[in-house]
């Protein structure tokens, strides 16, 4: 029973997309990531909560095949604020959203970050320039 289960997440996990644009925030990349945690061994894999598994599985697979967007249509697929779903995904980008967080900092914070050694190392050597600095 074990074998199914594994196949069945396998398969769910292929059939999921993979957004690039959210690196280290994708739903996809994190399933699969978990789905290998949880089945490390594979086929051979014994599931402490079979009940819990197949639970998982079942709310998985109606997020994938959109089954509540099926069931309760929206008459009008517009949002408070009117973008479209592109330029959502724009907005919702991490390249995007580091930029407004680089937006969001102060200018000490920004000189801070360039010119502020990040490991110890750097800051020996930081230091070694200063006190090497003939005095005038």
């Amino acid at each position: 029973m074990a074998a199914s289960r594994y196949r069945r997440f396998l398969k769910l996990c292929e059939e999921w997309p993979v957004d690039d644009t959210k690196r280290g925030r994708d739903l996809g990349a994190y399933l699969r990531q978990r789905v290998a945690q949880a089945f490390r061994e594979g086929e051979n894999t014994q599931v402490a909560e079979p009940e819990a598994c197949d639970q998982m599985y079942e709310s998985l697979a109606r997020l994938h095949s959109n089954y509540y967007k099926h069931k309760y249509p929206r008459p009008r697929d517009t949002s408070f604020s009117g973008l479209s779903l592109e330029e959502y995904k724009l907005i919702l980008s991490t390249d995007t959203l580091e930029e407004f967080k680089d937006m969001n900092k102060g200018l000490w914070k920004k000189l801070q970050e360039k010119f502020v050694p990040k490991s110890p190392e750097e800051k020996q050597k930081a230091w070694a320039r200063v006190l090497s600095r003939p005095q005038t």
